[in-house]
């Protein structure tokens, strides 16, 4: 594989301003059948607007969902709505529905529509920007369990006044004014409930106050006093949590954590933990635990004095971020028991919260789980989108003829060059891009509206230019989530409110001018109908998990799959439906039968044409996967001796699923390849899969910090048989142990860090030399990469000089051995965080130069890997204590 290592594709960061989870803990009592079903998700709202979903799935942390902000917008703070569990007339349970609402320092609140990814209402009232807010806690019976009953949004605005949201019967509208300071200068900043009809409000004027909601009356004020010598006159009450048995936590601007006792509201202990503002705090759910973050950076853990009621301290801090802890929330339940924060630098961490100092912290990644990234390849262009930008590259030659033929000196930049930026008009951003395989069409949706536009590449003496026209489309009026376009440009494929399959047909006219692209009218695909018990589909999250989130064509463009968060895959046929039309017959997802949406049938073609879309007869046979994929892609060519087509899947728990979708069976590979012959180094590795190319049978599959190869021509060797090897791996330094927490893995006995394995001999002098043991996979010399950007000088995958010359006198000696003998799988941590690979191909070879350079069959691969180092961020200037510098 020859790899263009690029670094100059932009991607910028977004900062983390909120952090929520829907659930702050799971009841032990509960059995753990009645846990499965309910669906906990963490937002996290950043500062361009964003709001990302994420799925903890007991510490694997998949980024579900993604819904792009807009222009000027800002999420500043996030609150989940949870409703309380209700028992049906047959015992189940519908655990009690989630709603998100979110803060942008507006004076609006806006609710989200998960289901379609969207914004579902907005209300405002007669008041300024709102700075905090917070949920009503639900009623209670004598025991403390919550009972069904109306509850409310508190918000506290910059002008001081505490108002009012009424959330009931699925409705979100502005109530009144509770009250209103008497100074225009007091900020509200941080609040929380105490009880159900008690908040508790942090201001910007050296004060706590707490307030009875019921009649708006101010119950008690606690004044922090004035800031240190030459600090400024007012203390800033950045955060405020109430414990379970009603004590207050405070944390201010002066760096200090405040314990307020909770029914004299007198202060009880003030610690000095930080030597910069208090940002953030978490409280676990039984009240033993506080953690804070700050603006230096310190995350930090309290614990109650043995044998003194009411006193807390440190026990120890750590600084897993680079920039302000900004945001924190926690969550307990099903064996987790984490702390999740954000700030600045982008990457949410999370942390341990009950087995704090035992186990590791793990940091998540700053990039979208899908690839803002595409390529095509015929015309060697690289796109990539953010916020309502697209900027298309151009790789001049191919990674081999910069090795091979440039001469000393070269500079590589100037095999790239920026063609077009284009900025799409509206308000909302850019939630998907694609560009054909020739890279003459490119479409791209927002939430608003789906475009298109015609791309042609001409050379004006010499010097290459892109000319861009818009391409009129007749859409629904709707924006998409995701878009595809077919590899013979003819179909053009986009998801609408997170469910809806829509297709329309590209045809393109040439003439003297040119040629000149039409897109058809979209036509709806329906999907197959699930049968989803009412108690789950009642609760929880509605149909959020049918949002569809992978879309693929067959390279023949004849088959089209789209699967979903439920795990269910959906394809369809084009072709001559051969009176199969009954096979459409039913309703889909959306509950719309054949008499209500007879225009919409999965149909599609001219009106003198037979051939059409239509469902595949053999969809009801493939089945549920036990997790969401995050990849989904057909492998090049016709594999099978029928010419049915092989489907590639791969979920979030890193199964690698194959299926021959005409005849809706699993393929033979998948039968005798299970999950247990994977590699362990790809079953152990955290990060999710991104996507993947193809090289022949051979699939290149990566993630943020990962890049394997499996050939999927060849069944992988035996757990038995490489018994050897596995127990060589445990000793490299990316093997963890498992998941306890939903964190990090386990800390090494007495170790912050597990010790490699070394092997030490000794000089006749007495001096010692050790050597670190780097086992790895089988024969990886023979699918190494050859980078045209810089050295492939990885010791974790090549041994060293010394391992390169008795492979490179072992291949001199037997050629035709190494011919005959092809690794089944290989890996590298070289390249990281990726953002996306995608492949190339030579322009002299696509025009009929043939392929040239292929081995054992397998053909040559080229692409480009763009990746978005941390250190290349742009962050804001951020706080140093004494004593501190920049790294």
């Amino acid at each position: 594989m020859e790899i263009h290592r690029c670094r100059f594709v932009s991607y910028p960061a977004s900062a983390i301003n909120a952090v929520a989870f829907s659930h702050s803990s799971l009841p032990q009592a509960k059995a753990k059948k009645s846990q499965k079903h309910i669906q906990v998700r963490l937002a996290i709202g950043r500062a361009n607007g964003d709001i990302e979903i994420w799925n903890p799935l007991n510490g694997v942390w998949h980024q579900e969902l993604v819904i792009p902000g807009g222009k000027d917008r800002s999420v500043d703070g996030l609150v989940w709505v949870t409703d309380t569990d209700e028992e049906t007339s047959d015992g189940k349970t519908i655990h009690g529905r989630s709603r998100l609402f979110s803060i942008g320092y507006t004076a609006a609140i806006t609710e989200w529509d998960l289901e379609k990814a969207k914004p579902k209402k907005h209300a405002s009232g007669q008041h300024g920007d709102i700075w905090c807010f917070a949920v009503q806690p639900p009623l209670t019976n004598k025991n403390g369990a919550p009972q069904p009953g109306p509850r409310k949004l508190v918000a506290g605005t910059v002008d001081g006044n505490l108002v009012v949201y009424s959330i009931e019967d699925d409705d979100l509208r502005f109530v009144k004014t509770l009250m209103r300071t008497p100074s225009k200068n007091t900020k509200m900043v941080s609040i929380a409930f105490q009880s159900r009809n008690i908040v508790v409000v942090g201001c910007s004027n050296s004060t706590i106050c707490v307030y009875d909601i019921r009649n708006g009356t101010l119950q008690r004020q606690m004044t922090l006093g004035s800031d240190h010598a030459g600090g400024s006159k007012n203390i800033i009450v950045w955060s405020v949590k109430c414990l379970p048995r009603g004590d207050i936590v405070s944390g201010d601007s002066t760096g200090q954590v405040c314990i307020w006792d909770g029914k004299t509201y007198t202060q009880a202990q003030r610690i000095q933990s930080h030597t910069q503002d208090v940002l953030s705090l978490a409280v676990s759910a039984d009240g033993s635990r506080i953690v804070s973050g700050g603006m230096d950076r310190r995350t930090v853990l309290y614990e109650p004095r043995a044998g003194q009621v009411g006193r807390w301290s440190k026990v120890f801090h750590r600084r897993y971020h680079t920039h302000d802890v900004k945001a924190m929330a926690s969550f307990e339940g099903r064996g987790m028991s984490v702390v999740v924060s954000g700030g600045p630098d982008a990457s949410p961490v999370v942390f341990p919260f009950r087995s704090a100092g035992k186990e590791n912290h793990r940091t998540l990644p700053h990039l979208s789980q899908n690839t803002n990234l595409q390529s095509a390849p015929k015309a060697r262009l690289i796109l990539s989108w953010w916020g309502n930008e697209i900027r298309i590259w151009h790789l001049l030659n191919p990674a081999r003829r910069l090795l091979d033929e440039a001469p000393a000196g070269t500079d590589i930049r100037k095999n790239r060059k920026l063609l077009a930026q284009i900025l799409v008009k509206g308000e909302s951003n850019i939630t998907s891009a694609a560009i054909s395989e020739d890279g003459t069409l490119l479409v791209t949706s927002t939430a608003t509206e789906v475009k298109a536009f015609q791309l042609e590449y001409t050379k004006t003496s010499g010097v290459g230019q892109l000319n861009i026209k818009k391409i009129h489309l007749t859409a629904s009026g709707q924006g998409a989530t995701r878009v595809e376009i077919s590899p013979d440009k003819l179909w053009v494929c986009w998801i609408e409110e997170g469910s809806k399959v829509m297709v329309a047909r590209a045809s393109s006219t040439t003439s003297t001018t040119g040629f000149e692209y039409a897109i058809s009218e979209p036509t709806k695909l329906r999907r197959f109908q699930r049968h989803i018990p009412k108690n789950i589909s009642l609760g929880g999250l509605g149909s959020y998990d049918r949002q569809v989130t992978q879309v693929a064509f067959s390279p023949d463009s004849k088959m089209l799959c789209v699967a979903d968060l439920a795990g269910y895959i959906d394809t369809w046929i084009f072709g001559v439906t051969g009176g199969r039309k009954s096979s459409t017959n039913g309703e889909d997802d959306n509950g719309e039968s054949d008499a209500s949406s007879s225009d919409s049938s999965d149909e599609e073609s001219d009106p003198g044409e037979s051939e059409r879309w239509y469902r595949n007869p053999k969809a009801p046979l493939f089945p549920k996967l036990d997790a969401s994929p995050v990849a989904l892609t057909f492998s090049p060519g016709h594999h099978q001796d029928d010419g049915d087509y092989t489907l590639l899947a791969i979920t979030n728990s890193k199964q690698v699923l194959l299926f021959n979708p005409i005849r809706g069976a699993l393929a033979e590979w998948t039968r005798r390849n299970t999950y247990m012959k994977l590699p362990e180094q790809f079953r152990i590795t955290r990060d999710l899969v991104k996507g993947v190319v193809w090289q022949g049978p051979r699939a290149w599959i990566y993630g943020a910090s990962f890049l394997f190869m499996i050939d999927l021509s060849q069944d992988l060797p035996d757990v038995a048989k490489d018994r050897v090897k596995d127990a060589q791996a445990k000793g490299t330094k990316r093997k963890r142990d498992g998941l306890e927490a939903g964190a990090g893995g386990k800390m090494a006995k007495g170790e912050s860090l597990a010790a490699q394995q070394l092997r030490v001999a000794t000089r006749p002098d007495g001096t010692e030399w050790a050597d670190v043991e780097m086992a790895d996979a089988d024969d990886q010399r023979s699918v190494g990469a050859s980078s045209a950007f810089e050295d492939d000088d990885d010791d974790d995958t090549d041994g060293g000089e010394l391992q390169r010359l008795r492979d490179d006198q072992a291949n001199n000696e037997d050629d035709t051995g190494k011919e005959q003998k092809s690794s089944k799988w290989w890996h590298t941590y070289q390249y990281r965080p990726i953002l996306g690979i995608v492949p190339l191909a030579d322009t002299q070879q696509a025009n009929g130069g043939g392929v040239k350079g292929i081995t054992n069959g397998i053909p040559p691969l080229e692409v480009a890997i763009v990746e978005r180092p941390t250190w290349e961020l742009e962050l804001p200037m951020r706080y140093f204590s004494d004593g501190e510098r920049e790294r």
